[in-house]
């Protein structure tokens, strides 16, 4: 007997931004109609204007709004074609109450998944909303204190996974030093290993974790923190094999060429960089049209592309939704695997708690 497909929210993110491009792209490729049951939360209007805008325009197929499932928001949010790529407070706020609407309906049971089109964090913040991101929003409106940014990709060189959590997010560079505590990269680690045994189905993983310094700290000549305790916590770890510290500006060699199909390298199951850009460059580099942005730590799937709004080419046609082709399909794979992996369908532990928190979140 064939289990039956996952059911997905798709948020429309930035109306203004590309995201209604890429999901009027996406939902017309056959292989992401036949891999999960979609429905898109935002305001048809807004995905109306952009097919009446893009359907003589676009390089490849375009769904038509009228057969997309869709969950109103009402927000009355009017898209025009002056306002495409010109981004505003208001198109900030109607973008996050689509992601609420979203997680409101998970956590009620309606979906089992979530996947976002992008959001600008500073026209949230002009709205109003100070969150450094729409994974911080999910954590938050999901009760979950424990989680983490893993960006995964597979290669289409080689087939390999590629799959990096970030220790430290959206902060200044000048505050990591600060942020990356002892017990931070100890829940990293807790976190990162759990995904990888329960969600990805490997029971004895291997983790390579960078350096915070050059030269992972070069013995304390280059930076103090490796050898003051990072090197002692990743040396004591018990619940997988750890690499490292390693320097950070070899740690990607044998990614890239596992990813290229080079050889035969020693690669890790799981990347664990300390902060945004020691981890998202090589990742960028590698898989920019690839790779995919899942939170772990929630009691749902949520995969997000790993690329803004893009307001220079809004409107133009030319948007790539090939990651949020990989996101869409990643989440469907992942809820395929175990639903009820702590990154699957567990959401009625937390409904009553996390839905009571919608009182304090305008």
């Amino acid at each position: 007997m064939s289990l039956a497909l996952p059911k997905l929210a798709l948020t429309l993110g930035d109306p203004t931004g590309i995201g209604p491009e890429i999901v009027l792209k996406v939902l017309a490729d056959p292989e992401v109609q036949s891999g999960a049951h979609i429905t898109v939360v935002g305001d048809r209007q807004v995905l109306e204007a952009t097919y009446h805008l893009l359907r003589d325009r676009s390089p490849v197929p375009l769904a038509h709004p009228a057969g997309i499932p869709m969950l109103e928001c009402n927000t009355g949010f009017r898209l025009q074609p002056g306002r495409i790529g010109q981004g505003d407070a208001d198109s900030g706020a109607v973008s996050f109450v689509y992601l609420k609407t979203a997680v409101e309906q998970t956590l009620q049971g309606e979906f089992q998944g979530i996947v976002t089109a992008p959001i600008a964090k500073y026209l949230w913040h002009q709205a109003g909303y100070r969150f450094p991101g729409q994974t911080e929003v999910l954590a938050q409106l999901s009760g979950s204190e424990r989680y983490g940014m893993l960006f995964v990709a597979r290669s289409p060189h080689s087939g390999w996974q590629m799959r990096v959590l970030l220790a430290t997010t959206h902060i200044p560079l000048s505050q990591v030093p600060t942020v990356l505590t002892p017990e931070r990269v100890q829940t990293k680690l807790d976190l990162l290993v759990g995904s990888l045994r329960h969600t990805f189905g490997i029971p004895d993983p291997r983790i390579a974790v960078a350096g915070l310094n050059p030269h992972a700290g070069e013995q304390g000549q280059l930076g103090s923190e490796e050898k003051e305790w990072l090197t002692e916590l990743l040396r004591t770890y018990a619940h997988a094999q750890i690499w490292g510290p390693l320097p950070p500006d070899t740690l990607w060699v044998a990614p890239a060429q596992a990813w290229h199909g080079q050889g035969s390298p020693t690669v890790a199951d799981a990347y664990l960089a300390l902060y945004h850009d020691q981890g998202l460059i090589p990742v960028k580099m590698l898989a920019l049209d690839r790779a995919v942005n899942l939170t772990i730590g929630l009691p749902f799937v949520r995969t997000s592309p790993d690329h803004g709004t893009a307001f220079d080419i809004a409107g133009q046609g030319v948007a790539w939704c090939e990651s949020l082709k990989q996101a869409i399909l990643l989440a469907a794979e992942l809820l395929g695997k175990n639903p009820q992996s702590p990154e699957g369908n567990t959401v009625c532990t937390r409904q009553s708690e996390a839905v009571s928190r919608f009182q304090g979140v305008a």
